[in-house]
């Protein structure tokens, strides 16, 4: 896809944003929607673009905002929300509904013209449950365009898109197996290298397990088109004159409690988990505070579980919520601009200040494997135990 026509979609689709946060429904599909499944190649003044297409059901039938067409057939649902409001799990939960109903759909996009999140059938696996391939937003376009390439409709129409999306899955079944045996597994490569050359002077484990390591991270790049920073990651490269913040900020005072397997967190199994993602620079106000902000919360939660982004991606982290304060009625042991981060007070954030004593790292963090909080996402503490992979709480 031409970089520059990518480029200056999103830098229009920001503006609009910026002047009109509040924007309704169907401003945000004249304007955000529909110019982007024209970038994507599909032509709205066409029979390929079907708006506000009839799907039968059960108790009826209901509409979903665009069905994308190859011949007569939908092979693509795209459902639109306004961009005021977030994507919620059960807005996605509505979409699968829908692919459920078409034989031939085998993707769907849903969006609110800043965040998008991507279905397709997992047809190998799981029969055919629609699953989420790939989230991103507006910012993960202007660092990483290539996730377009699996939704243009040349890629839909030639069956690209399925390929790519396999190859994904393996990959993060690749990568989920080699970190949740790493021990055996550096076992066999060590057995392997002494049957073959014999005992060595050097420390073959070692070896053997940074291998192990080294090619987790090699699979990880090879997921080239899925962005895995936070959309609010800065670029380093960008950094002006007045960034006088150093690099490593260590805390003042690590209140991390200890470590704590999942299993052992106690609590209603029902009970409401937020979870935020952070980046490790904003690991110091964490533990030195026992705090997480500078944040927007709507409803009430329970607890508190960070996912840490960049090399790490994994959920890492967990406390119990005491408490949620304006800014200046918290209790920080910095100034906000001091942090690398460079975290900013804005009007409507709050500060979640944790019962002191429960913020503790986790044994056993939950591993990425499609799905990462991009903002603000809830889970249940059920979930959050016995989640092999973040796919399963998200």
């Amino acid at each position: 896809m031409d970089r520059d026509e990518i480029d200056e979609y999103v830098r229009r689709c920001q503006q609009l944003i910026e002047s009109s946060p509040q924007m309704d429904e169907e401003n945000t599909k004249v304007k955000l929607v529909q110019p982007f499944l024209e970038l994507l190649g599909w032509d709205l003044y066409s029979t390929e673009v079907a708006l506000e297409y009839t799907i039968p059901m059960a108790s009826g039938s209901t509409h979903v905002d665009y069905a994308l067409l190859v011949g007569d057939s939908p092979v693509v649902f795209v459902e639109a929300k306004p961009v005021r409001s977030a994507l919620t799990d059960s807005e996605i939960q509505q979409l699968r509904s829908y692919m459920r109903q078409e034989l031939d759909v085998d993707w769907g996009i849903l969006t609110n013209g800043k965040s998008f999140e991507v279905l397709t059938k997992n047809r190998r696996q799981n029969g055919g449950e629609e699953v989420s391939v790939v989230q991103f937003d507006l910012n993960d376009l202007a660092e990483n365009p290539d996730v377009l390439e699996l939704l243009t409709k040349e890629s839909i129409r030639s069956g690209k898109s399925d390929e790519v999306a396999e190859q994904v899955a393996q990959t993060n079944r690749a990568i989920r197996h080699l970190q949740e045996n790493e021990d055996s597994v550096t076992e066999s490569i060590t057995d392997a290298v002494e049957s073959e050359v014999g005992e060595l002077t050097i420390d073959l484990e070692e070896q053997s397990r940074e291998f192990v390591q080294n090619l987790v991270s090699v699979l990880r790049e090879q997921r080239h088109f899925v962005s895995e920073k936070s959309p609010e990651e800065p670029d380093e490269k960008k950094e002006t004159e007045n960034d006088h913040t150093p690099d490593d900020i260590e805390p003042l005072e690590n209140q991390v409690a200890g470590k704590l397997a999942r299993s052992e967190i106690e609590g209603d199994p029902d009970s409401r988990v937020a979870v935020f993602p952070t980046k490790e620079t904003g690991l110091p106000f964490l533990k030195e505070n026992e705090a997480w902000g500078f944040v927007r919360v709507g409803s009430e939660f329970d607890y508190v579980a960070m996912y840490v982004t960049g090399d790490v991606q994994e959920v890492k982290y967990f406390a119990e919520v005491n408490d949620v304060v304006e800014p200046e009625k918290a209790e920080l042991m910095r100034e906000p601009l001091n942090y690398k981060d460079r975290a900013k007070i804005e009007e409507g954030k709050k500060v979640i200040e944790f019962k002191p004593g429960s913020l503790y790292e986790l044994e056993d963090p939950v591993p990425y494997e499609s799905k990462y909080p991009q903002g603000l996402r809830y889970t249940t503490l059920r979930q959050l135990r016995d989640a092999k992979t973040t796919d399963d709480m998200l």
